[in-house]
Formats: C-alpha cells, structure tokens, sequence
C-alpha cells in the first residue's frame, strides 16, 4: 500500500474543521514533501516525524513521501498534525492498518514521546459535532479530551504504543526510557476548591459599595468604582467572583474550551464551574487584552474572562485603543477579530469591573486641599474612559475612605457566602423570568422587551423619564436603568421595580441624573 490515510483537526479560534492527511509514497529520490498552506511549526513537523519514528523502532520509507493536508486551500497552523502525519506516513509505508475515521491529536518529540497541545477540547468538540467519535492524543491530554460527551478517547505516551495499537509488530517496537516529570509542575491536579477565594468579610465599611457589587453580580451588570487610593476598590472587584453562582454545564464547557486554547502549560483536568477572574495590568498591549497576535488571533484576557469578571485596575492608565476594544464584546458578547490568516471569533460575555482614582494623583477627594493636578491633567486621566465606554457602564459610583469607626467595627462584615445565597435566588427568579423571552440575566434583556413586556408601571419610571427628557440619560442608558431596577427588584422580593428601585437604579447610574 502507498497511501495512507488519517484525520486531525485544524482550529480557527474555537471553530474547529476536520483535516483529512493523506500520505503518499512515491518511486523516486528520498524527500518528504508537506503540503496544504502549513505554517512555519508545521512545516518542521517534517523533522519531527523522521525522527520521532526511526526512535519509535519504525522508520519511514526511504523514497519520496508526500503528505497532503485538506482541504489544501485553509491554511494549517501548529505542532498538532505531527501524530496524525506520522500514523498516516507508516500507513502508507504497510507499516500499520488503516485506523479508520480516528483523529490524531498530538506532537511528536525527537524521542518519540507524545507532548500535549493546545486546544484539544475545542478540537475535539468540533470532531464530535462533525461525527468522530475516536480520539488518540498524548496521555496528558486524555483526561481534557474525555470530557467531552460521546469523545472515545485514548492517551498515549509515544508512538511506539500508538503503532502497537494500530497493527505494528511488537519486535520492532522501541519504548523510550521512563523520565521524571518536571515540566508541568507539581500543583496538575489542584483543584479548584482548594483555591482560597478572598471573601467580603474582609472589607470594613462600606455599604453602599457592597451592595453595588451585590447588584452586579446578581443582574451582570458592568461596574465602575471611582475613589481615592486605600479606599477598598481592587478589594471588593477581587471579591465579586466569589458570590457568582457557579457556571452550569453548557457554560462551564465554553470556559474550559477558551482556557484550553489559552493553554499556558497546564491542561484542563476538569470542567472550569467557577467564573474566572481576570486583572490584566494597566500596561497589557491591544492583543493581550482584546485578542491576537501573529497568525490566528489567539484569545486575549477579554475571552478568558467569558462567564467571569474582567478587572482593570487603574483603568485610565491603560491605552485608549485598549478601553475602547471592549465596546463591541459589551454590546455583543463576543470578539470577532480579523488577522490576514483568518477570522477568529471568541465568546466574550463577562461582567467589566473599573476602578479609578479621583484624579492621577488620587488625592482629590473631601476639599482636594493636598491635590496638586491641575485641571488640565484631570482631563486627560479621565478623557480615556470615554463617553460610549461609559454609557455601557451600569453601575457608576464613588468609594470614599473607610471611617475610623468602620475600620475598627466590633460587628463583622458580612460573608461572601451569606450574599452569594441571595445572588442564587436573585438569578433564579431572573431565570424563570426571562428564559421564555430568551435570556438568562437581566443583563441581557434586550431594550425591546425592556418597553414593552417588562415595562414597570409609569408611576415608577417617572424619575427616569424626566432624566432622559433633560437629556441626562442617553437610549443605551435608560434602558441599562431598567434592567438594574430589575435586578435590585430580584434582590429585594419585589415582582415588577417600583419607584424606589428605579430611584436606586438610577443614582447608582449618574449622580447628576439622579438630580
């Protein structure tokens, strides 16, 4: 036989598409030649696979090997394909039978080991959505793979175990050396409960923030906490994701798939529940923070953050472009990010949380006495956070110091845990709501539904129509008005806001609206 026959997959962002490798021997001078638009990582699979396979005991045909990746029009990117390459070039060669319609998902060392890849549960997500149920892949990618539903998977840590499967003779067969593990680290298999997550009862005093961050989590509202230095905002942003209620199934699957893609030396050992957290510092680039890089734009902190809360610290520190990226995943959940190699789109639903100082040297707060910012300067600190930006904002209010008094408080603040409960029931009532309508939060019900089914009576509106009417509230804004009187309305027991929550909704929108 001179042609052989394997299956991988290709991923363009979390999109994945079935890579048909053929191998074909051919009657002429020794070569290997890769075709189908491979990138530089995978045209030096062809060095990998010579050598991983004369190491495995199997080397390959001494003549003209041509390996073709299709379709040959989409370009093909990463070290992934090398086991698929390698099964496919023995096939070819009599070596081993055909293995049918399984997906080879690993890369190859010199020694012939099996290393782990990056994204290959989204990898095998798309495989099994396009009917392939059998998986080999390196053993410390197995337990990743199998979480997936009606994936049929089987780890390996060389090649030559991989051939002994598929009809190789066992004498030929060379096992490398069994070596200590030291790459990975020593913490694999830390489990998320064994994270201590930092609890609200840490932060002294302030009320009125605490229940910002309550309403945030329990609607998905975005939040924005302008304040001087050691006023406890990084505490209360770190604090939120830990009164989140855990992610369900389908969720927690998306997470896991972008971590996995975002890979940084770990692989996924089991379902992400909990909504990530992510605090990229002020100085993080357009792609750390967004999304891209050479090629296929890789997921940036904005989709590690999907289902979780992205936190930027200093927010007016960072760069224009940066803050003004996150208006498109605001609006629409997700990132669609053009490169010349191809078009990714990563889910990007998560919750923003901003923090401020009151001006560049953060001591303009009470009279501003020991503030030396000129007014100029204050401008410009503010002038990044732009008005669109903003407006998408829900949550807006100012963090004063913590009292003597409240620091020094003999009654303990409340736990994370008691508000969590709340944040549980409040999401609920919101579930039962709005699945109907098609929505999960408050967050996310469209200004449509907002004026017309979940319209709260006139006499409640009131204060808010006269904002709007005094141009204080743009469209965008009112109706983001209504969906945190929703939420407060959830939090309290009410069945429809009334005027005092609309009223709540609409301080913590803008003070001068609130007028």
């Amino acid at each position: 036989m001179t042609l052989g026959r394997t299956y991988g997959v290709g991923l363009v962002g979390l999109q994945g598409r079935i890579v048909e490798v053929e191998a074909d021997i051919g009657q002429s001078l020794p070569s290997f030649i890769l075709l189908g638009l491979p990138d530089a990582s995978l045209n030096e699979a062809r060095d990998r696979v010579k050598s991983a396979a004369k190491n495995a005991g199997l080397p390959l045909s001494r003549r003209r090997i041509t390996v073709n990746l299709m379709p040959a029009d989409v370009p093909k990117h990463g070290s992934g394909f090398d086991l698929a390459i390698a099964v496919a070039a023995l096939c070819a060669g009599g070596v081993l039978r055909s293995p049918g319609r399984c997906i080879f998902l690993a890369e190859l060392g010199l020694d012939s080991r099996l290393r782990p890849i990056r994204g290959i549960l989204p990898a095998v997500m798309a495989a099994v959505s396009a009917g392939h149920t059998d998986f080999a892949v390196a053993a410390q990618n197995a337990e990743e793979a199998a979480l997936v539903p009606g994936a049929r998977v089987r780890g390996y840590s060389c090649l030559a175990e991989v051939a002994a499967d598929f009809g190789a003779d066992p004498e030929q067969l060379n096992f490398p050396a069994p070596v200590a593990r030291t790459e990975e680290g020593t913490d694999e298999n830390e489990d998320e409960s064994d994270i201590r997550i930092p609890d609200l009862s840490d932060v002294a005093g302030q009320p009125e923030a605490r229940f910002a961050v309550e309403v945030a989590a329990a609607g998905a509202h975005h939040l924005l906490m302008t304040g001087p230095p050691g006023a406890g905002k990084t505490m209360l942003a770190e604090r939120l994701p830990g009164i989140l209620p855990d992610l369900p199934d389908d969720q927690a699957m998306e997470v896991t798939a972008i971590h996995s893609l975002a890979w940084q030396g770990r692989p996924c050992r089991q379902l992400l529940r909990r909504p990530p957290f992510e605090s990229p510092h002020h100085t993080a680039s357009t792609a750390a923070v967004i999304g891209g890089g050479a090629g296929i734009p890789r997921p940036g902190a904005a989709s590690r953050a999907h289902r979780g809360v992205l936190f930027l610290d200093e927010a007016p520190e960072y760069e224009r472009r940066v803050l003004d990226g996150l208006r498109q995943p605001l609006e629409s959940g997700r990132l669609v990010l053009h490169r010349a190699a191809g078009t990714a789109v990563y889910p990007a639903r998560f919750q923003l949380v901003l923090a401020a100082n009151p001006c560049p040297c953060g001591l303009a707060t009470g009279k501003g006495i020991e503030c030396t910012c000129t007014a100029t300067q204050r401008r410009r600190y503010f002038s990044r956070l732009s008005g669109p930006l903003l407006d998408r904002v829900d949550l807006q209010l100012s963090v004063q110091r913590v009292s003597l008094g409240d620091y020094f408080a003999q009654e303990s603040a409340e736990a994370s845990s008691a508000v969590a409960a709340r944040v549980r029931e409040a999401r609920k009532l919101q579930r039962d709501r709005l699945r109907p309508l098609g929505a999960e939060t408050n967050a996310e019900v469209p200004g449509t539904l907002l004026r017309d089914t979940l319209r709260p009576p006139a006499v409640a509106t009131a204060a808010l129509d006269r904002a709007m009417e005094r141009q204080l509230l743009t469209a965008r804004g009112y109706d983001r008005v209504l969906r945190v009187a929703w939420t407060i309305a959830d939090l309290v027991g009410h069945g429809t806001p009334d005027a005092d929550d609309v009223g709540q909704a609409l301080a913590f929108r803008r003070q001068d609206a609130a007028a």
